[in-house]
């Protein structure tokens, strides 16, 4: 196979997500030796995850504004943003003698990676039609959702030198602008570059109503899963703590995260891409948003039980939380305007991580307040209002489908 088979470039792009990846939650694997060395304390070291984010939203708006994946060739914006995400990532430990300025170089990583990932579905949807699109786009989540979970893993096997995971980060970074820039192509399908300067397109997708269901279904999506993601270890030790019960030493259960965010997250990701070619858009991403919303109602009756009772839930939950996040970027590349697709899914994600903030933030409050048994109850509106955005969203494309108006596949099986 060439470079210019679609199997070939999926590889790629799933490739420069999970090095970009490595850069994005780099700081969150060293936590536990950034509060020695620079004596930090837990609200400190959510914000070195919590930057990044923002940095994130405020690096979207501004490619939005610019229409940037519309007008330049989206590999090169990907390269870009790769090379200027690593070395903002090196200068962490090259540069930063504290908490502030390291939080400075965060916020700089969060705005770069804003060219990694949004972007990256745009190619991703270019190489593939209806038929395949779902399927596509739950790899690249995957490979997301894998590069999230690395901290995890690497927690789940001891401590590091901090400066060295930041270098090795930044070095993946590299090879990710090096595999964008020489090796990624732009699909035929959408997004031919070179569209007008139209920075209100962000705002007018909301008066249609298909992308504003679309949205909304991510929007509630995004609520409950970088919450869950951030704080499950903590649910994990204080379950541990207030059983009373033997259970796996704290090394275990950083192993035990990482199964389910990035084992059973990745498996949700694969199975919700091809139930959403299979099924329709709009019904997979429903069913998993119940699945995960139902995971958060029932989180207090779980909370405390035997790890043989506790794993299979949070493994169900692991992979409902994520399986639909593919399939709303999938819908709304099918329902925005061609032209601005990739404006579109910057505009979504942009939202849609500005969301994670708060709920990662007022999830440990309600914490501190009622218990760790209580706090992910929080979550439960996120995905219920999601599912009811996305029921909306597939009856009235299937009504425009039998009307002959559509015949568009985010409809079909709802």
């Amino acid at each position: 196979m060439t470079l210019g088979h679609r199997h070939v470039q999926l590889g790629l792009i799933a490739t420069v997500q999970v090095l970009g990846m490595a850069m994005w939650f780099s700081a969150s694997a060293v936590v536990p030796a950034l509060r020695e060395a620079w004596h930090i304390g837990d609200l400190q070291a959510v914000w070195l995850t919590a930057s990044v984010q923002v940095g994130f939203v405020i690096g979207a708006a501004a490619s939005t504004l610019l229409n940037l994946p519309d007008r330049v060739p989206p590999q090169y914006v990907t390269a870009g943003s790769a090379l200027a995400a690593a070395a903002s990532t090196a200068a962490v430990p090259a540069l930063a003698d504290g908490f502030a300025t390291a939080v400075a170089l965060r916020l700089l990583t969060g705005a770069f990676l804003a060219g990694i990932y949004p972007v990256g579905m745009k190619l991703m949807a270019s190489w593939f039609g209806a038929s395949g699109r779902g399927q596509a786009l739950g790899v690249l989540v995957g490979a997301l959702t894998l590069g999230s979970a690395l901290p995890h893993l690497i927690n789940g096997f001891g401590r590091l030198p901090w400066h060295a995971v930041l270098f090795a980060a930044a070095a993946l970074g590299v090879v990710a602008a090096a595999v964008a820039g020489l090796l990624v192509r732009q699909g035929p399908h959408i997004g031919v570059t070179g569209a007008r300067l139209h920075p209100r397109y962000a705002i007018e997708m909301f008066r249609e109503r298909g992308p504003r269901l679309a949205n909304l279904g991510y929007f509630g999506h995004m609520w409950e899963l970088y919450a869950l993601w951030t704080w499950l270890p903590a649910f994990l030790l204080a379950s541990r703590a207030d059983s009373g019960a033997v259970g796996p030493p704290q090394a275990s259960l950083g192993l035990i995260a990482f199964v389910v965010i990035g084992g059973a997250g990745a498996v949700g990701c694969l199975v919700g891409g091809v139930g959403a070619d299979r099924y329709g858009r709009a019904p997979v991403a429903a069913a998993a948003l119940v699945v995960s919303g139902a995971c958060c109602l029932v989180s207090p009756l779980i909370y405390g039980a035997p790890m043989v009772v506790l794993l299979p839930v949070l493994l169900v939950w692991g992979a409902a939380v994520i399986a639909d996040s593919g399939v709303f970027s999938t819908a709304l590349s099918e329902v925005a305007d061609h032209r601005y697709v990739g404006t579109a899914l910057t505009a979504q994600t942009a939202i849609g991580f500005l969301l994670t903030v708060v709920s990662m933030n007022v999830v440990p409050l309600l914490a501190a307040q009622l218990g760790w048994r209580y706090a992910f109850l929080l979550l439960a509106p996120g995905p219920v209002l999601g599912a009811l955005a996305m029921r909306s969203l597939g009856r009235r494309l299937r009504s425009e489908a039998s009307d002959g108006r559509s015949a568009d596949p985010v409809a079909r099986g709802s």
